[in-house]
């Protein structure tokens, strides 16, 4: 498996090319502007775009569609059917699905968006905007955070320290770096009942 990165300058928002070097399948994951770049890396090597992975319906990260779909039919998978309307895969919870003859796990992780979805192949975790080096993501309330953090917790830290990171934002990490320098989780997670108590 190899990975390929590439930035939206327009939402400094990531997207993620991986290829199954036996196959020459290709996935994309979040692709918030489709450039010549991207275009460029699939047909200069010979890729089969196979499916589209979104990990929230926000525009940074699902703009570059309309272009995609123009020229290629991938499968397109989200948990908000708004993304392609009728060609959208519609997920839900957590699941494991075999893409580009990869194992591909997805789970759901809302908090940041009630669609959020993080996806896992192999020893990486793209992780959209739920998380990234040294913050998770923002929220509009108090029980959103909580169920951002309890998901988080349950969900992605519970894997080893070497699982690296993608983000839909930023430099990518590893999942330790993310315990050891977030300040969001050094402290112990608040129940939402703790919270209206104190405010």
């Amino acid at each position: 498996m190899k990975v390929y990165f590439h930035l939206n300058i327009g939402g400094f928002s990531n997207c993620y090319i991986v290829v199954n070097e036996k196959t020459s399948e290709a996935i994309i994951i979040d692709p918030g502007k489709i450039t010549e770049e991207i275009i460029s890396r699939i047909e200069d090597n010979h890729l089969k775009l196979v499916a589209v992975l979104i990990t929230h319906n926000h525009g940074s990260h699902a703009g570059g569609l309309h272009t995609l779909r123009k020229i290629y039919s991938p499968k397109i998978l989200a948990a908000d059917w708004e993304v392609a309307g009728e060609e959208t895969t519609v997920i839900s919870g957590d699941g494991t699905l075999r893409l580009a003859k990869m194992i591909v796990k997805y789970m759901s992780v809302p908090g940041h968006t009630s669609d959020s979805v993080v996806y896992q192949i192999g020893n990486i975790l793209f992780t959209g905007d739920i998380l990234s080096a040294g913050e998770i993501g923002s929220t509009n309330s108090s029980y959103s955070e909580y169920i951002l953090k309890s998901n988080i917790e349950k969900k992605i830290f519970s894997q080893q320290d070497n699982v690296i990171l993608m983000p839909g934002h930023g430099p990518p990490t590893t999942l330790g770096a993310v315990k050891a320098f977030t300040a969001d989780f050094k402290k112990m997670i608040q129940s939402p009942q703790n919270d209206r108590v104190r405010n």
